[in-house]
Order: structure tokens, then sequence, then C-alpha cells
């Protein structure tokens, strides 16, 4: 039963990195690159969207893996799997307090009611997210290392 809780754990945020990793390296220089207020209007989508599934992916994460922590706390890797629970949490703090009060506004925002500084607003919610993807993915590797 460990080894499927493992597994599915693993897959979980695995999955949740790429979408994160997608969004940073692939999707937002997509929308920056498009012309007009399309790669406005596109982050906001995407905010609305992602933001309704995130918080679940997150929590569920970290639920996931405190509970494959707690199960293999006698089993090598049970270190590994600790660090990358604090590190998920960490992930989920950086959210509420730094990337989710950005996205909140500018999931609303459309080319009539966008304030001056949404350029700016959206590379602060850059700079934050790439942060919180090399978190998750430092928790991620150790996940992986902990399997083996």
């Amino acid at each position: 039963m460990l080894t499927a809780l493992e597994i599915v754990t693993t897959v979980i945020v695995g999955l949740m990195v790429g979408v994160e990793f997608s969004v940073a390296f692939v999707i937002n220089p997509i929308f920056n690159a498009l012309p007009e207020d399309s790669g406005q209007l596109g982050r906001a989508h995407g905010g609305r969207m992602l933001g309704a599934v995130m918080p679940f992916w997150y929590i569920g994460s970290l639920v996931l893996v405190a509970v494959w922590a707690i199960a293999g706390r006698h089993h090598d890797g049970a270190g590994l799997t600790v660090t990358a629970g604090a590190l998920l949490l960490l992930s989920v703090v950086m959210s509420l307090l730094l990337l989710v009060p950005i996205n909140n506004r500018g999931k609303t925002w459309t080319p009539e009611n966008r304030p001056e500084d949404w350029k700016e607003q959206m590379n602060r919610w850059d700079r934050f997210h790439y942060v919180r993807v090399a978190v998750i993915v430092a928790a991620f590797a150790l996940l992986v290392t902990a399997l083996a």
C-alpha cells in the first residue's frame, strides 16, 4: 500500500510541477509575445482557470506527501520525504502571501479596467513564480530520490 501511495503522490506532484513549469517557461512567454491586449487577456483567463484548480492541487499534494512521510517514517528516504513536504509547505505559503494576491487582481483585469502598472505586477508575479517553480522542482526531485 505504501508503494502505491508513493507512486501516486510522485505522479501528482510531478504533473503539478509540469504545469507550473509550463506556465513559467512556455505559456507566459507566449502571452507576453502576443500583440495588443491579447497577452493580458490570456493571463487573466489563465489566472481564473488555474486559480480555481491549483489550490486543491497544491494542498492535495502536500497532504499526500504528509501521509507518505507518516506512513513511511521507518523506511529509507523518510528524511527526503519530510524535506519535500517542507518545500511544498513553503510553496503553499509563498502562493498565499505573494502570488495569490497578484493573481486575484490580475484575473479580473480587462483592457478597460487594468491599472497603469499591470505589466509591473505581472512581472512581479513571474519572478515569484520562478522561485516557486524552483521550490516545487526541488520537492519533486526529493520525492523521486526517496523512491529510489
